[in-house]
This record gives C-alpha cells, sequence and structure tokens, in this order.
C-alpha cells in the first residue's frame, strides 16, 4: 500500500496524534505556509513528512541541511508510520534548544514496532530545526 499523500489527507485527522485535521494542524508546516512555533510542533510536522514520504520537508527542517539544496534521492518502498506518542516536551536551559521524547510507531509485516528517541531541537532565527538525537530507547 503506497504511503499517502498531503492531498489524500485533506479533512482528515493529521497522522502526527494532535487530535487536529491535518489541513489545521502540520499541514501548513508541510505546505511552508506556517512555520512550526515549538520543538513539538516540529516534531509532529516531521513525523506527518514521513508519514507521506516529504523527504524535502525533513531535509528543509534538519540542522545540517536547511540551508543546502535538496536533491532527490531514489529511496525503497517507504516505512509506514502509524502513530506518534510525545513524551515529554521540555526547552532547555538556553531558550533557542529544546528536547522532545517520543515513540514512533511503524508497521513492520503486519507488527507493530516502536521507535523511542530523545531529540534535540534548536530554534535559528524564528525557525525550528531538528539538530540531532540523543538517546535512542527508553530513558
Amino acid at each position: 500500500m503506497p504511503a499517502p499523500t498531503t492531498a489524500s489527507l485533506s479533512g482528515q485527522p493529521c497522522p502526527c496524534g494532535s487530535g487536529k485535521l491535518f489541513d489545521a494542524c502540520c499541514g501548513p508546516a508541510l505546505a511552508g505556509t506556517r512555520l512550526p512555533d515549538t520543538a513539538e510542533t516540529l516534531m509532529r510536522s516531521r513525523f506527518t513528512a514521513h508519514c507521506v514520504a516529504d523527504y524535502a520537508y525533513l531535509h528543509r527542517t534538519y540542522l545540517p541541511t536547511w540551508k543546502k539544496p535538496y536533491v532527490e534521492e531514489a529511496v525503497g518502498e517507504p516505512i509506514k508510520w502509524t502513530r506518534l506518542v510525545i513524551h515529554t516536551h521540555d526547552t532547555g536551559p538556553k531558550p533557542d534548544t529544546a528536547t522532545v521524547d517520543f515513540s514512533a510507531y511503524f508497521d513492520e509485516q503486519g507488527a507493530e514496532q516502536a521507535l523511542h528517541e530523545q531529540s534535540e531541537f534548536s530554534r535559528i532565527e524564528v525557525r525550528w530545526l531538528f539538530a540531532r538525537p540523543l538517546r535512542n530507547g527508553p530513558a
């Protein structure tokens, strides 16, 4: 089954699990019409970008690549992401850093698997960016 598209998500619940419709949640971020205002909303939009295989969005919201041109690469079958659970969202000691601890669930041969990670985010100018994973697995 192919990954959903942003067009097919219009009017549907957002894959990020916020409880909002895609058009009022991650849709504007993926479309480039609104910047995520917190590290958590960026994390949610990046999860949604993974769900719809929007690799250009992932590229422009990743600290090491956000200013570099995006070059599309051939990828295999996309992972079928099923849900996101945000455990914590903490601002760092500096106002322009934050961490998000989350579990992203995916389907692997009919069985649900989980990726549990704590990630660091940085705000550059007015834009939140995914900086790096800090920990894989539960605390």
